[in-house]
């Protein structure tokens, strides 16, 4: 018995912060292939590469409503944005992670 095909989980982030033009069109295009998370910057960290904050305690907060509702933004990096991704924040794991589109 075939079992229908899971939808993957695919978490879309960028350098550029969550309010970012380029990554609500990404996340527009990638939406039809799956279920789709979230997890940007609150600012822009363009040039940050892999840092990771370590000073201080993140936040992550949810957009209620608008074109950008159920995005997550964190005061924190990319590369923060991601690993809280990966290590347990979410109740699904991301089969895929896309990082883009730059300004």
């Amino acid at each position: 018995m075939n079992e229908p095909l899971k939808q993957p989980h695919i978490l879309i982030s960028n350098d550029d912060g969550y309010l970012a033009p380029g990554l609500l069109a990404l996340v527009n295009a990638i939406r039809p292939l799956g279920k789709v998370t979230v997890i940007a910057p609150e600012q822009n960290h363009s040039g940050a590469s892999n840092s990771l904050t370590l000073s201080r305690p993140l936040s992550i907060h949810r957009v209620a409503g608008g074109e950008r509702d159920g995005f997550l933004f964190v005061n924190g990096t990319p590369t923060d944005c991601v690993h809280i991704a990966m290590t347990g924040f979410l109740d699904e794991k991301p089969d895929l992670v896309v990082s883009g589109i730059n300004q």
